[in-house]
């Protein structure tokens, strides 16, 4: 219904951001990062994602499609809601959940408010499953061999399938690949140079 909301910040509460748009004040839930990038009185534009359920109307905003995107794939785990999402996006950054995810590295998701170690078991999980799965999707990107590429198979296609799980595309994916020496850099710069460059 709404992809993005642009106009002056009027408030800055707890988790919440204010937008007046055309004379309508939208309330959007969002993560610390997002509010640390806002100033009251001035212009923004917020990627947004709508919540409707039975008993609730909700609408999130974030300064980046990375962080919207996590947002999605994070709400779409088991077990994991809207609020626990932004719990962990507000002690973290997409490129840095991805690597987490990756490494399997329960701490960085269990030192969010309210994440335990069940919880962080199961993202970990479901979403490196994920990478797994569309890992071989991405053995045309520049730096990756021919063949089906699994995860771990090369620094480039551990990046791509962290970027994959973000939800970003396969064409975006390789797009922002593009150009990248794999080899003389670490995952996760890798991951934070393509992530860089789809922002922009």
């Amino acid at each position: 219904m709404f992809y993005h909301i642009e106009g002056k910040v009027t408030d800055i509460l707890n988790m919440l951001a204010v937008v007046d748009c055309g004379g309508v004040g939208y309330a959007l839930n969002t993560t610390t990062n997002t509010l640390a990038g806002l100033r009251v009185g001035e212009r923004a534009k917020l990627y947004t994602y709508l919540n409707v359920r039975e008993d609730c109307f909700d609408l999130y905003g974030f300064l980046t499609l990375g962080e919207k995107r996590c947002f999605e794939q994070l709400i779409g785990v088991s077990g994991v809601g809207p609020k626990a999402a932004l719990s962990i996006l507000s002690s973290s950054t997409p490129d840095a959940l991805a690597m987490a995810i990756l490494t399997g590295d329960e701490r960085a998701l269990t030192v969010a408010p309210g994440i335990g170690k069940k919880i962080a078991q199961r993202v970990i999980l479901e979403l490196k499953d994920k990478m797994s799965k569309q890992a071989p999707e991405f053995s045309g990107v520049s730096g990756m061999p021919s063949g089906a590429a699994p995860v771990g198979s090369s620094k480039a296609s551990d990046a791509a399938a962290a970027l994959a799980v973000l939800g970003y595309s396969s064409a975006e994916i390789s797009a922002a690949l593009k150009g990248i020496d794999a080899q003389d850099l670490a995952v996760d710069e890798i991951i934070k140079l393509a992530l860089r460059r789809m922002i922009k």
